[in-house]
């Protein structure tokens, strides 16, 4: 079952700046603040830095926490600087990638 977390759960993040106490402001806040304190999530902050470190570069346009799959996961999608948009997954338990998916351009 794919579950999006809600409209709330989209972070538009203009030119990859991050505000870093409210990035994880997506799901609701407790709920984040719970899945945090009990250890079941990584920090976005840690999603973004290490996706970095992995793919330097690109712009960072849209952060969302989702479950799916029965496991939270972070879905960054990111403009390569390529010029090609791919969403990258990662398990929001682990930190591991999950799955790397090209945006296909649509045609009118």
């Amino acid at each position: 079952m794919h579950r999006t977390a809600g409209p709330a759960a989209v972070l538009l993040l203009a030119a990859g700046l991050l505000a870093s106490s409210q990035v994880d402001a997506g799901r609701d806040q407790e709920e984040i603040r719970r899945l945090r304190g009990a250890g079941r999530i990584v920090s976005l902050e840690t999603i973004i830095a290490n996706h970095r470190r992995q793919y330097p570069g690109g712009q960072l346009l849209e952060a969302e926490l989702e479950f799916e799959r029965n496991r939270y996961v972070y879905e960054l999608k990111m403009l390569g600087d390529d010029g090609v948009v791919r969403e990258f997954e990662y398990d929001a338990g682990t930190g591991e990638l999950w799955r790397i998916e090209r945006k296909e351009e649509r045609k009118e």
